[in-house]
């Protein structure tokens, strides 16, 4: 019989799995894959799409694991995870600066606006996320699954799937859910911080997709 000792730990064990696995560094990459592989971009040679999600991944997340790893061997940062609020000043600046790379390598590959504005819209969230951090921990979790909402929602409503994408929406707004109960559950963000950032995250990918994409 499981004690509550016992469910207490199941519970922050999957908290933290959540919150590892659908960590903001990953979200480009995990949006680069779904207009990869279930949009009409899904038409192009395999090895054309794996060599963009490996440009992703390697702009987005390898660069800022680097970066957040300098700083933290320089002592400029605590801990890795950025759990104090003033910490992730120069964190959030470097990947504005990751997700404008990414977007101007994407339009110099020919990709369609609206996957280039998506990238756009994640350097405006986190714009937007840097300059708030100033004064309050908005959740960088909840604005990266946010624009990875908004990104297969614009793919699905304006027709770019290359398959009903109803159930796959679905299924991301219900990790949205998940990942934002986990970051509560952990003592990271209050339920105020978790919807000012995924408001944050689908506001501006849905913004920069509509007016340029």
């Amino acid at each position: 019989m499981l004690t509550k000792y016992t469910i207490n730990r199941l519970i922050a064990g999957s908290a933290r799995f959540f919150s590892t696995v659908l960590t903001p560094l990953m979200m480009p990459t995990y949006g680069a894959f779904l207009v990869l592989w279930t949009s009409v971009l899904c038409l192009l040679p395999m090895g054309t799409r794996i060599m963009v999600l490996i440009m992703i991944l390697g702009i987005t997340c390898v660069l800022p694991i680097i970066c957040i790893g300098v700083l933290h061997h320089f002592k400029i940062i605590s801990n890795k995870q950025l759990t104090k609020r003033h910490e992730r000043l120069y964190p959030y600046a470097f990947a504005v600066l990751c997700y404008i790379i990414a977007t101007f390598y994407l339009h110099s590959i020919h990709s369609p606006m609206w996957f280039v504005m998506f990238a756009a819209g994640g350097a405006l969230a986190c714009t937007v996320a840097l300059v708030v951090t100033l004064w309050w921990k908005i959740s960088a979790h909840m604005t990266g699954i946010g624009g990875v909402v908004a990104l297969l929602f614009q793919i699905h409503v304006q027709g770019l799937s290359a398959f009903n994408l109803f159930w796959v929406l679905c299924f991301t707004i219900l990790l949205a859910g998940v990942l934002g109960t986990s970051r509560m559950i952990l003592k990271q963000h209050n339920l105020l911080q978790v919807l000012a950032g995924v408001a944050n995250g689908y506001a501006c990918v849905t913004l920069m997709i509509k007016l340029f994409g």
